[in-house]
Parts: C-alpha cells; structure tokens; sequence
C-alpha cells in the first residue's frame, strides 16, 4: 500500500492531477492496484474485468498509469482527477465514453502530463477499425 501511495503522489505532481476529495474513492483504487500488484506483480487497474490478468498485463493498456491516462489524461478509476474529483475529459475523442459521462473537463494543468499524447491518433484509428 505505501508503495503505490507514493506513486500516486508523485504522478500527481507529474500529471498535473489531484486525487479525488471523497474519502475513500483514493484508498479504494490504491487496494485494488497494490492487491494486483501481490498477485500478478503489476498495478494492473482495479477499475476493469479481465477474464485473465496475465495475459492482460502482456498488452500493457491498464497498467496504471494506464494509456488512457499517458495519451488523453483521462482516468476512468477517479484516481487522477482535477480538484471537484471529474475526470480529465478535455482531450478525448469526440465519441469517448467519457465526454458522454462527465461532459467536458478542462485540464487544470496543461503544461504537465500525457507523455504519449503523440498516440492519440493512432489509438483513434486503432479503435475506430475494432469490430462493434
């Protein structure tokens, strides 16, 4: 637990994030993340099913910081937030989930985080060519 405590702290500082201000919501995620951590030794997110979590780990797409989170600076566990506990939406694709949900969320911090922003394109297509 305070092993992933302290990589939430510094990847906020990072990112530009907060955690979010419900009690609870943060400690919740962060026992996810360590109990996966015990088990398949990666912090695979919490937030999601997987029927097999270490052929999931192979992809690397929720592995917190998941990519959502290094391309679009959007956190679908409410981990990295910006201060009222709303996900970052302002960079989504126009159809994402996310937008839907929460509408749009301006990035409190610009100047810090998505390290794969160069992605996003790719990621677009990727998902636009996947089989409904």
């Amino acid at each position: 637990m305070q092993k992933m405590r302290r990589f939430v702290e510094k990847f906020t500082e990072k990112s530009g994030t907060y955690t979010h201000p419900t009690e609870g919501v943060t400690e919740s995620v962060i026992l996810g993340l360590a109990q996966n951590v015990d088990e398949i030794k990666r912090p695979l997110c919490p937030c999601r099913f997987y029927p097999d979590k270490t052929e999931e780990i192979k992809h690397r797409t929720w592995i917190c910081a998941c990519d959502d989170m290094q391309i679009y600076k959007y956190c679908h566990c409410l981990l990295f937030v910006d201060e009222e506990g709303l996900p970052i939406t302002e960079y989504l694709p126009e159809d994402h989930e996310g937008l839907e949900m929460y509408g749009m969320v301006k990035d409190p911090h610009p100047d810090k985080g998505r390290p794969l922003r160069h992605k996003a394109e790719e990621r677009e297509i990727e998902r636009r060519e996947r089989p409904s």
